[in-house]
């Protein structure tokens, strides 16, 4: 008899918190604009995007000293994109990518070359 009314009370709280949690939140009248620096962060461009235009593309990149932010291979199409104020990067195979550094397009490389580069964020670009 006792489990019965554990049960039943269980299933009270669950109901409950169900009804509860599905109760639409008051959303304020007027929109609340972004941070200025959160705002500029999104304009400016990024210290480093690499976008994959092969099957596979092999990509390292990490802070120098630091963590390492990608250690693989992007998928054709897909792209990374880093904000970091400096970044080591290794492309084993640099004729694979599209890479631009603060939103300039880093010149075309030979077929197979390997390229390792540190790229530091724009003068005047928020970290």
């Amino acid at each position: 008899m006792l489990a019965v009314g554990a049960l039943l009370s269980l299933i009270v709280v669950g109901v409950v918190g169900l009804l509860t949690a599905t109760d639409p939140v008051d959303a304020p009248d007027t929109p609340v604009p972004p941070a200025a620096s959160a705002q500029a962060a999104r304009t400016a461009p990024a210290t480093l995007q690499i976008v994959c235009q092969a099957d596979h593309c092999p990509v390292f990149v990490r802070i120098p000293g630091g963590d390492v932010l990608i250690n693989g291979q992007l998928s054709k199409g897909e792209q990374v994109a880093y904000f970091d104020g400096k970044l080591d990067v290794v492309l084993d195979d640099a004729s694979l990518v599209k890479i631009w550094e603060n939103g300039k397009p880093r010149p075309p490389v030979e077929s197979g070359e390997r390229v390792a580069f540190t790229v530091t964020r724009g003068q005047g670009q928020p970290s």
